[in-house]
């Protein structure tokens, strides 16, 4: 792709974004994209504020994705995720949040995004979401992450 610009991070010292509104995430052309895969990210140190007190809230992220022109640059993904350290909002929209802007964005073949929150209040909540069907033919492994179970 030949009006891809270049990656701002790549390479460079970046600063954590202040927020989620602010980073800027920086996709590149993929190499394979004649090729049907599955990329996969897992932040399994994520974490957020809740809305409501203003605690810190945990969760194991897990992103699958089969790309189509472009792939997301990791280290613009990490500086994305990290900005919700200070970022306050509810754990559905959070998570629907990250896959939708990843989406829009990139535009990849297909999405979805298992957030795993650690348990506020003693209930653990897990959300999911993804772009549509996964294409046919694509390899789609479970995301490896077993429910909430505490110390037992």
């Amino acid at each position: 792709m030949a009006d891809t610009p270049k990656p701002l991070h790549l390479g460079q010292t970046s600063a954590l974004p202040a927020s989620p509104v602010e980073a800027v995430l920086d996709y590149v052309p993929n190499p394979r994209a004649e090729s049907l895969y599955l990329v996969r990210f897992a932040a399994p140190e994520f974490t957020s504020l809740c809305p409501v007190t203003g605690q810190p809230d945990f969760a194991h992220l897990v992103i699958d994705y089969a790309p189509a022109d472009t792939i997301v640059e990791s280290k613009s993904l990490k500086l994305f995720l990290g900005a919700f350290r200070n970022h306050a909002g509810f754990h559905e929209d959070v998570t629907v949040g990250i896959g939708q802007r990843l989406v829009d964005e990139m535009k990849p073949r297909w999405l979805r995004i298992g957030g795993y929150w650690y348990p506020r209040g003693g209930i653990p909540i897990d959300v999911f979401w993804q772009s549509g069907a996964a294409p046919e033919g694509l390899w789609v492994p479970d995301q490896g992450v077993t429910g909430y179970r505490g110390r037992g």
